[in-house]
């Protein structure tokens, strides 16, 4: 190993409680029962879904496990056929978002 290396490792993260803060968070997350989206809910979301391209920086509500979660972050890819959205690298089920806002979308369908 070289100098520039082995000076570089000590700079590296050291996390002694792997996952630690993982287990807090959950542990800190409020159960909430799932919502049903209106169909008016239901156009809003299928005319947001149309104007999202990967590459977009987006904020996305969905309901994970047993409560709602809201993300942010760049869309890295959309699967029609499988019915999801990957944000960085958390893959969201189209059935489960709940609401969806990003700087170049438009709110409303009615322009």
């Amino acid at each position: 190993m070289n100098e520039k290396t082995s000076r570089a490792k000590q700079f590296l993260p050291f996390a002694s409680l792997k996952g630690y803060y993982d287990e807090i968070r959950e542990r800190n997350r409020v159960i909430q029962v799932r919502r049903d989206r209106t169909e008016e809910e239901n156009n809003l979301l299928s005319f947001q879904m149309n104007q999202i391209k990967k590459g977009m920086m987006i904020k996305v509500t969905h309901y994970d496990k047993d409560a709602y979660v809201t993300i942010e972050g760049l869309v890295t890819h959309i699967d029609l056929a499988f019915h999801t959205l990957t944000i960085v690298k958390s893959k969201i089920s189209l059935d489960d978002i709940y609401m969806i806002q990003g700087d170049d979308m438009y709110e409303s369908e009615y322009i």
